[in-house]
């Protein structure tokens, strides 16, 4: 796969951009949206399959939130290599190698999915579908490169957006399924997958090009992880993200445990929740380039406090539409607010750099730079927050019975996370750098 290798790139610049550029980096950030997307769907695979699994598998809830559990931890881990595989092999390269990877967990689960297997063997293979994980850390740091920094919370919120709807739609492959066929035909979802990851690798080794001036440097990989912002953002990131892809893999169990839905009425309410913070997430990238990534961060974890309060209440009087409201209102929350961190990343970057006397070209590329290198770093990180919440709700259901002990640990989080927000980026003066320094219109 040595061809569509593109020598200069030069997005900042706008005759480049518009005579060249824009039509470029727009067809890659749509190919790059599909891989993401069917990597997201085999990550989350196992929200749909613990649906499938009844009394027959002799599993627990416990040992299912465990099967999730270690998906979403894998698929944080992989991210860190994953980012830094796009400068080594090529955006293009790396999007059909990661796409056609998909194959070994979906093949694997394929085989394994029916009762008597040993726990031990699903395990395992929810471990290997956490590669669909690292999808997200190469395209984002591919199509980050490819945008200058006026568009990126646009295309950054859109690529990210347009792969988180792949959990929402797997899960609502799983509800076709059971509503047709009853929840004794697990393959069938896994089949369908098998053909859209051929294409996916197809149309990147197609339609995709990769930038030869994106190299790895392991001096802005190491300035990225001495700079204090990239861990601020890593907490934040836990706190949309994390959010996000723990209460997607959750979600469906906790309304089998805790309210007593059957696979059909969980699968019904699962997707929704996820749909709805998927397709908001450009919103926030949006917003976040008109008002400031800051400002709509803080904003939303103030009201995503707010609705787990409602969860919290609902939880406790056992009444499921309030609940599923709650719930639904944090989903679209946290899909905001993926977008305005991903935003405040680059323009946190670019504004130190013109603070330290750069030029805008100069400093522009160098926050290209060092952002690039974070974002694998802190999409590892949030995505570590995924984890935490399935942990949280496993010790939790175990423990009480209920899920409410887990949501008040998360509305304490989302207190830290408000409060983080507001002291190093909003107050004036913010004491890790001035406003000015962190360029407020940008972050």
């Amino acid at each position: 796969m040595a061809g569509r290798w593109i020598e200069t790139w030069e997005p900042e610049d706008e005759t480049f951009w518009r005579e060249k550029g824009e039509r470029v980096a727009r067809r890659n950030l749509w190919f790059s949206v599909l891989s993401e997307h069917i990597g997201f769907s085999i990550w989350t695979l196992w929200s749909v399959m613990v649906l499938f699994m009844g009394p027959e598998y002799g599993i627990d809830p416990a040992g299912k939130f465990f099967l999730i559990s270690t998906a979403t931890l894998v698929g944080a881990l992989v991210r860190v290599p994953y980012t830094f595989a796009v400068a080594r092999f090529g955006g293009r390269n790396w999007t059909v190698v990661s796409a056609v990877s998909l194959l070994v967990p979906t093949l694997a689960a394929f085989w394994v999915m029916e009762p008597g297997t040993s726990y031990a063997t699903f395990v395992a293979v929810a471990a290997l579908t956490g590669i669909g994980g690292g999808n997200f850390a190469s395209s984002m740091t591919n199509i980050n490169a490819f945008f200058p920094l006026r568009r990126k919370g646009w295309a950054l919120g859109l690529n990210a957006g347009g792969g988180n709807i792949g959990v929402p739609v797997v899960q609502l492959v799983g509800l076709l399924v059971i509503g047709t066929l009853g929840a004794s035909h697990p393959r069938i979802v896994l089949g369908v997958y098998i053909p859209l990851i051929v294409l996916a690798a197809a149309c990147a080794a197609l339609y995709m090009d990769n930038l030869r001036p994106v190299k790895n440097d392991t001096g802005a990989a190491l300035e990225a992880v001495r700079d204090p912002h990239t861990w601020i953002m890593s907490v934040l990131y836990i706190g949309t993200f994390g959010s996000f892809i723990g209460y997607s893999f959750a979600f469906g169990l906790v309304l089998q445990t805790q309210f007593g839905r059957t696979p059909l009425q969980a699968a019904s309410l699962t997707f929704i929740g996820p749909l709805l913070g998927s397709l908001i997430r450009p919103v926030g990238g949006r917003l976040a380039d008109r008002y400031g990534g800051a400002r709509i961060t803080l904003a939303t974890f103030a009201a995503m406090a707010a609705a787990t309060g409602v969860v919290i209440q609902a939880s406790g009087n056992a009444s499921l539409p309030v609940f599923v409201t709650g719930f639904t209102a944090l989903f679209v929350l946290t899909g905001l607010g993926n977008g305005s961190t991903y935003k405040m990343i680059p323009g946190i970057f670019h504004a130190k750099a013109l603070a330290r006397g750069l030029d805008a070209e100069a400093a522009a590329a160098h926050g290209r730079r060092l952002s690039g290198a974070a974002m694998g770093l802190i999409g590892a990180v949030g995505a570590l927050g995924g984890l935490a919440i399935n942990l949280a709700f496993r010790q939790s259901f175990q423990a009480t019975g209920t899920g409410t002990a887990a949501f008040w640990s998360f509305l304490a989080f989302y207190g830290v996370c408000f409060t983080l927000t507001w002291v190093v980026y909003l107050r004036r003066p913010a004491p890790v750098a001035t406003r000015a320094q962190l360029g407020y219109a940008e972050v």
